[in-house]
């Protein structure tokens, strides 16, 4: 069964290229960011339009609260 990752930072650059690549391998997606929301939906939208599984998430993984 395959399952899902939380890639952060994964708007652009090194975390969509890794995005696309764990998408591809078949699991869904969750890409989150932290204030690139837009970049984020644009590399969802991305890997959605090449038949994977994805969302973006938009947070601060650095404050707990």
């Amino acid at each position: 069964m395959p399952g899902v990752c939380l890639i952060t930072g994964g708007a652009r650059g090194i975390g969509a290229a890794t995005a696309r690549l764990v998408a591809a391998d078949g699991l869904a997606v969750a890409i989150g960011c932290r204030d690139r929301i837009e970049a984020a939906r644009a590399s969802a939208a991305e890997i959605g339009a090449a038949g994977g599984r994805a969302v973006a998430v938009c947070g601060d993984v650095a404050n707990e609260a």
